[in-house]
């Protein structure tokens, strides 16, 4: 007999300081394959993975095209963390080949090519190809896959208005790169910061590509909320869910936890009866104080922590966000109903964000069918006056970026013009 489930909740609608008991009622066998309830072939929604995920999509290596995945900033810290994890399949599963495409600055040429010598030294099996590159249009053509992770880093004394000026020329040109010379599907992750205001202004010169397909990186900041929470409730960081990051990627971004969740299994392993049990996380921490002063703040700062403390900013953590946030867009989050958290297009429809920006929104990426590759931003969670409060201050931060990156983009314009 194949496991059954008693009762079905959808989680993302577990509203705050709520808990729910649901009794999962597993034969201890699965029909197929006599396996144990703890294995992937279960069925069981606590044990999904994703290699379930991926097999829900093709079968062999051998069924499939390999898919295009660039890379820009491919010489760098964040690339050299995440290169691995790409090539053996950690991001699109353990059957999808890939052609790295990886471009850096012509500075960074030998460095470039000592990185692909690693790969090849590495012999990754789903490894088809790797085209290295300082070349634009090289970099781009054909690319399924487009992870802009480098971009002109602060330096000690830059204005933010100088900071926006480099990148916007950055971004520009792999925008219209984008355009011109990438699938017209192209699923493109910025991670250069400031990530929000560089996305848009490679979405700006992109028209081709569906404004749905830009995407920035605030799966590092919901790691990071996880990981506080997980240390505060004493529990196993896999076990907490739903966290929200709302806004920029900055030190005005939102982490919330209202419709955060703990969800633990009581019992013996080897029983046939399980508890499942599904705790609130804002009820389980019962302190709202700790919350907004220590918290939030430990989250928003915790890039910055991490630069004082290497002197250099977060790569390895960077790079298995970058993985997560790839992985579920294309396959789908892992429980049914689970919330991630993207930068996104507003089309000026959800929670009075104003449309134009890219802001981190919650939403549930679909698994499998016709919507896979897709997400959703999930509508109608209740706002308390704080929340409301913190969304602005981030809202009215992307704002002020993008009015003085469209001023920055003007002024260069008039300047070219009068050349």
């Amino acid at each position: 007999m194949r496991a059954t489930v008693r009762t079905h909740i959808v989680l993302s609608h577990l509203t705050p300081n709520e808990s729910i008991t649901v009794v999962n009622t597993c034969s201890g066998n699965n029909s197929n394959n006599n396996t144990n309830c703890n294995t992937t072939s279960c069925g069981c929604p606590y044990v999904d993975s994703i290699r379930k995920r991926e097999s829900e999509h093709s079968t062999t290596v051998n069924d499939r095209r390999p898919v295009r995945v660039l890379i820009t900033g491919a010489a760098g810290q964040i690339a050299y963390s995440l290169l691995p994890m790409v090539a053996s399949g950690k991001m699109f599963g353990p059957h999808q080949k890939i052609i790295l495409h990886l471009l850096d600055i012509e500075p960074a040429k030998t460095v470039l090519d000592g990185v692909v010598l690693e790969l090849e030294d590495c012999a990754f099996p789903l490894l088809a190809g790797i085209v290295a590159t300082t070349d634009l249009k090289t970099a781009f053509t054909d690319v399924d896959y487009a992870l802009l992770i480098g971009s002109f880093p602060r330096k000690e004394g830059m204005e933010r208005k100088e900071l926006l000026s480099r990148n916007i020329a950055i971004f520009r040109t792999q925008g219209q790169a984008l355009n011109s010379f990438s699938s017209p599907s192209v699923k493109v992750l910025v991670v250069g910061n400031p990530a929000n205001t560089n996305c848009l202004i490679a979405q700006r010169f992109a028209p081709r590509i569906p404004k749905s397909n830009f995407s920035a990186l605030t799966r590092l900041d919901a790691n990071r909320a996880k990981s506080q929470i997980a240390s505060k409730l004493k529990v196993p960081v896999d076990s907490v869910n739903n966290v929200i990051i709302w806004g920029n990627h900055s030190s005005t971004q939102y982490p919330d936890i209202r419709y955060a969740y703990v969800d633990s299994n009581s019992g013996n392993s080897g029983s046939s009866h399980r508890e499942r049990v599904v705790r609130s996380v804002r009820s389980e921490v019962n302190d709202d104080k700790w919350t907004r002063e220590q918290f939030v703040k430990d989250v928003q700062q915790r890039g910055a922590k991490v630069i004082g403390m290497r002197k250099l900013s977060s790569a390895a953590s960077a790079a298995n966000a970058i993985v997560e946030h790839m992985r579920d867009w294309e396959l789908g989050t892992e429980r049914e109903g689970e919330m991630v958290s993207m930068g996104v297009w507003s089309d000026g429809s959800s929670y009075g964000v104003e449309e134009g920006l890219i802001f981190s929104f919650p939403v549930v990426c679909a698994r499998g069918g016709e919507q896979r590759g897709r997400y959703r931003i999930v509508k109608d969670l209740q706002m308390d006056e704080e929340s409301v409060r913190m969304m602005k201050a981030t809202e009215k931060e992307l704002v002020e970026e993008r009015n003085l990156a469209l001023e920055v983009l003007k002024a260069s314009e008039n300047s070219q013009k009068s050349k």
